[in-house]
């Protein structure tokens, strides 16, 4: 029977939780013995990544040639051209180029779900990838980061792990783009580091509205470097001028089933309509007298540096105004390397950016060919050998069961849970005294400020408003409800929520109708620290129609004045209104004309929308009671916490749609368009936010 240990390296450090008990020996693909699947080997417990990681090496190596052709992760994309214009002078912290006041760069971006193929959907509940090419005059910078600030691992020797344990079931091919199943959650209770990225995935972060209503952050620290050699630790962040948005998760659902491209739509309309997307860049700048004061490590990926620490400070703007010709050819085929930096800006020994060096550029090279050279004859090595390597092309191997990550602990379960690293019989590097040439001990461990996993996690968590706490809970109980055969998952990954919240941990536990578990031993006690607002989208969501859409929902006899007067309010607030008829051909209007419609009521849902007007006569009232998508417009858009303006002729339709009064509910008044700026949380009952 396995059991979950807290490994010790030998040096007082923090490797993982281990899931240990007999099994075959973990070797490298060459029959090697490996004795730690956890860490990097490094110069110095914070130091930079040694290339002479042969087991890193042929791990990332393998890992990134798993898929042909198709990305590994970020597979479905979307991108296009534009500027960034650099608008404050930063001349006293870099000199790179792209910097310099009023210089304007070229860029390409990229957009991306990480865990779906690229014949996927735009909608599930995903980090969303930010990748930005900056063609400067002194190389291409490519800032390569998410919709989020921190990630799931400290370390890149776990990311194929996390992306094994996340994509599709090894044995059954399914679920596609989603985490809610077996393996992600057994991996993610495992890692303790994960807890802070988890409260990200699982808030309304990763149901972004729109492409261009989302933040972006570098998520590493990285290095500016100025004229005189002098280094300043930085934190990269895209702020978005229309704002943050987020759906829900229902309407997250019922937008998949509307539009699988909605996202891709949505940035492409934009653009070809000119209302281009524009973000500014903004920095966190501090130095290493202010990392050492700081109760985490910088160079730790899973963390964040508050807002109200290190304000940002915005440096310059970006907006995307071209589509791409030929999506293959831009899209599909650009190349991004963390690895391709300017003069002016320089890496940290950020463990996680370390791997990814070196990592990207093998990816690109390599997209087509083959990783199992290993199985020819000629090279394989003669005595057993066994790790979670898998798949490519020419695979002749066949594994069998899911077990193709680790730590797991599926052989508490009767299934073969895969090899097992070993202290005793493991290559170990030998630890080289510090010399002229050697800037300090090459070992196998993680230091001790990493040791943190869920302070900031719960404060992450307790910056949240009440709704967004409940949205969080209730992920968490959708996701570990999908958990099959594993039974002591849940439990398992409740007791880590404990060290973040104890009643977020009593509000899952309930929701999966389980006990609540012991509370899982931290590596490093957790601290209370101050709630930051800037990690709240409620408390930083702008009340604007600016780049919304309302659909305004009409029929026979429809009032043309009052019609026209919700379309001219929509507008003036720079909204997008959206005409919705029982028919193609629109409707006829109280004064006779003929007013054509934007979309056909059957296939345009009011998920579609930001808000919704109902404008109907009592005749055309009358006639789309008998229709199920009438009222479902209604009581979706209800149920979607959205503004609803309606007509007086309208109301039977409310009521059969259950649209109950409250403020979001006005008449087509001024009070709509100043209703529909916004959502109306409270609307939510308590039975679905585990109240």
């Amino acid at each position: 029977m396995a059991k979950n240990l807290n490994a010790d390296a030998g040096n007082g450090g923090e490797t993982h939780q281990r899931a240990t008990g007999d099994g075959a020996l973990l070797t490298t693909n060459h029959g090697v013995p490996v004795s730690d699947n956890q860490n990097s080997l490094r110069s110095g417990a914070r130091g930079p990544t040694l290339l002479e990681d042969f087991v890193l090496r042929e791990k990332i190596f393998h890992f990134d040639h798993e898929r042909i052709p198709e990305r590994i992760v970020h597979a479905r994309g979307s991108g296009a051209h534009g500027v960034f214009e650099a608008t404050d002078d930063i001349s006293d912290l870099s000199k790179a180029a792209v910097f310099r006041k009023g210089e304007k760069t070229e860029v390409f971006v990229r957009f991306s779900t990480v865990a779906g193929g690229a014949g996927s959907v735009d909608t599930p509940r995903d980090v969303r990838g930010f990748a930005v090419k900056f063609y400067t005059t002194e190389g291409n910078w490519d800032l390569v980061g998410n919709n989020i600030p921190v990630f799931f691992i400290q370390d890149a020797m776990k990311f194929p792990d996390l992306v094994h344990a996340v994509k599709m079931e090894a044995d059954r091919g399914y679920p596609q783009a989603g985490s809610a199943h077996d393996t992600f959650w057994d991996w993610a209770s495992l890692m303790p580091e994960t807890t802070h990225m988890l409260m990200w995935a699982m808030s309304d972060r990763t149901l972004p509205r729109s492409l261009r209503m989302m933040e972006g952050f570098g998520v590493h620290t990285f290095k500016l470097v100025n004229a005189a050699g002098k280094a300043s630790f930085v934190k990269f962040h895209w702020k978005p001028r229309l704002g943050i948005q987020s759906t829900i998760w229902d309407e997250a659902l019922k937008l998949q089933a509307a539009d699988n491209d909605y996202h891709r739509r949505d940035l492409f309309e934009a653009i070809d309509t000119g209302a281009f997307p524009e973000w500014d860049l903004g920095i966190q700048v501090f130095d290493q007298a202010f990392a050492d004061t700081q109760p985490y490590d910088v160079l730790d990926a899973t963390k964040l540096i508050p807002e109200e620490d290190v304000p940002v400070r915005l440096i310059g703007k970006l907006t995307l105004n071209r589509n791409v010709d030929n999506f293959f050819a831009e899209t599909e085929q650009v190349a991004f390397l963390p690895s391709n930096i300017p003069p002016g800006i320089d890496f940290s020994n950020d463990p996680l950016l370390q791997g990814r060096l070196f990592s990207y550029l093998d990816t690109q090279n390599s997209r087509l060919g083959t990783t199992n050279f290993h199985q020819i004859p000629v090279n394989a090595p003669r005595c057993p050998f066994g790790n979670f390597q898998r798949d490519g092309k020419m695979q002749t191997m066949v594994p069998k069961g899911r077990a193709n990550y680790e730590p797991n602990s599926l052989a508490e379960h009767g299934e073969e849970g895969g090899p097992r690293e070993s202290l005793e019989r493991g290559f170990a590097t030998a630890n080289a005294a510090t010399g002229p040439d050697e800037t300090g001990d090459k070992l196998r461990v993680r230091a001790e400020s990493f040791a943190d996993h869920y302070s900031q996690a719960r404060l992450f968590y307790r910056s949240q408003d009440a709704h967004e706490q409940a949205h969080i809970a209730s992920s968490f109980v959708f996701e570990l409800s999908k958990v099959g055969l594993l039974d002591q998952v849940p439990p398992r990954m409740v007791a880590n929520l404990r060290n973040v919240d104890e009643d977020l941990a009593k509000r899952v536990a309930d929701g999966l109708g389980i006990d609540l578990p012991k509370k899982a031993k931290a590596a490093k006690e957790p601290v209370d620290l101050a709630p930051s607002d800037a990690l709240s989208i409620h408390k930083n969501m702008k009340a604007t129609l600016e780049g919304r859409a309302v659909g305004i929902l009409i029929a026979d006899g429809t009032d043309a004045a009052a019609l026209k007067s919700v379309v001219d309010a929509v507008t003036k607030a720079k909204g997008k209104a959206v005409i919705v008829a029982p028919k193609v051909g629109g409707a006829k209007l109280s004064d006779g004309t003929q007013q054509k419609a934007d979309g056909q009521l059957a296939g345009t849902p009011s998920q579609l929308f930001d808000a919704v007007a109902i404008i109907l006569s009592d005749a055309g009232c009358k006639a789309l009671l008998k229709e199920g998508a009438a009222v479902e417009f209604a009581m979706n858009a209800f149920g979607h916490l959205k503004a609803i303006g309606a007509s007086e002729a309208a109301k039977p339709l409310l009521d059969k749609a259950g649209v109950e009064p409250d403020d979001g509910v006005t008449g087509l008044g001024k009070d709509f368009a100043t209703a529909a700026a916004r959502r109306f949380y409270d609307r939510e009952p308590g039975v679905r936010t585990l109240a």
